[in-house]
Formats: structure tokens, sequence, C-alpha cells
């Protein structure tokens, strides 16, 4: 009887599982989504900035170079496509509502945790490449009558700018959503586990 009430005792001590309030996990993720589009927001905001002011340099300065205004329009090109992308995910993430259909809801945020991954995988390195080549060709005519020693520093700096945001910025804020997106998830999984 000795034992009985022992074992007893050691089952009755033993940890419930968490049971997760849906109202915190709705607010937990509301936050992490509404987060993650304010960023793209600002995002897509600093591209349309940095936009309208290439465009009125091009449209207001004259350079004597076309490589200065071929530099420009591939700079153009590469903040417009970089912007559409961000302005497409903001739109995703924005229209869905997790109070209609809590399933379906999980489903895409999976979905755009996978797709998000790739995309911004290799469009990172076409925005880099792109907006190096751009700036190579503008900073030609720019630099012209600079010292080799000016230009070597400013092609210098730039590319250790370049280095720098491929190789640890990327990495490390690709890895922080990725780690935000992918706690919003397991956060539903559980609630969804523990109603089935």
């Amino acid at each position: 009887m000795k034992d009985f009430d022992h074992l007893m005792s050691v089952w009755q001590e033993q940890p419930n599982k968490d049971q997760l309030s849906v109202d915190d996990v709705l607010k937990q993720v509301n936050k992490g989504m509404s987060s993650i589009s304010q960023k793209l927001l600002w995002g897509v905001a600093i591209m349309f900035t940095s936009f309208i002011g290439l465009l009125a340099a091009m449209l207001f300065f004259v350079f004597t170079s076309l490589l200065t205004y071929i530099g420009i329009v591939i700079l153009l090109i590469t903040l417009l496509l970089y912007s559409f992308v961000m302005l497409r995910d903001y739109r995703l993430i924005s229209k869905q509502d997790i109070t209609i259909n809590p399933t379906e809801y999980l489903q895409s945020l999976k979905e755009y945790q996978k797709s998000r991954a790739e995309l911004y995988g290799w469009l990172f390195y076409l925005y880099v490449i792109l907006l190096s080549a751009g700036l190579v060709l503008y900073l030609y005519e720019v630099l012209q009558n600079s010292t080799i020693l000016f230009k070597g520093i400013v092609y210098g700096s730039g590319a250790l700018w370049f280095l720098f945001c491929t190789f640890y910025l990327k990495n490390r804020f690709v890895k922080n959503e990725q780690s935000k997106i992918s706690d919003m998830i397991e956060r539903l999984e559980r609630l969804q586990n523990q109603f089935d």
C-alpha cells in the first residue's frame, strides 16, 4: 500500500501539459505579423524614396557618359523589383485573418515562410549584383576626376559594405525573421493540437 501511495504522489506531481490560451496565442501571432508587415512597409517606403531621389538625379543632373545613365537605370529597376516583392509580401500577410480559418492561416503561414526563404535567398544576391553594377557604372563618371587613392577608398568601402551585408546582415536578418515565423507556427500548431 505504501508503494501505491508513493506511486500516486509521483503521478500527481507530474507537470501538466501547458494549456495555451487562445487569446494569448492570437495576440502574439498578430503582434509578430504586424511587426513583420511594418518592417516591409518601411522597406517599401525607403525603396520608394530612394527611387524618387535617383530619378530626380537622372532627370535634373547632366551626365556626359552613357554609362552613368545605364547605371542609374539599373539602380531604378533594382529598387522597383525589390519594392514590388516586399509589397507583394506585405499584401500576402496583411490580408489574412487568423480568426476566420486558423487551419488555413497556419498552412498559408508555412507556405509564406518557405517561399520567403527561397525567394529572398536568390533574390538578395540578384539585388546585390544589380545594385553593385549600377553603382559602379554610376560612379565611373562621378569619380572620373578623383585620385586613384580616393577611387580605391570609395570602391573598396563599397565592396566591403556589400560583403558585410551579404554575408553577415542578410544571414542575421533571415535567421531572425525565420525564427519569428517558426515561433508563430509552433504556437499555432500547439494550439491546434490542443483542440484535436
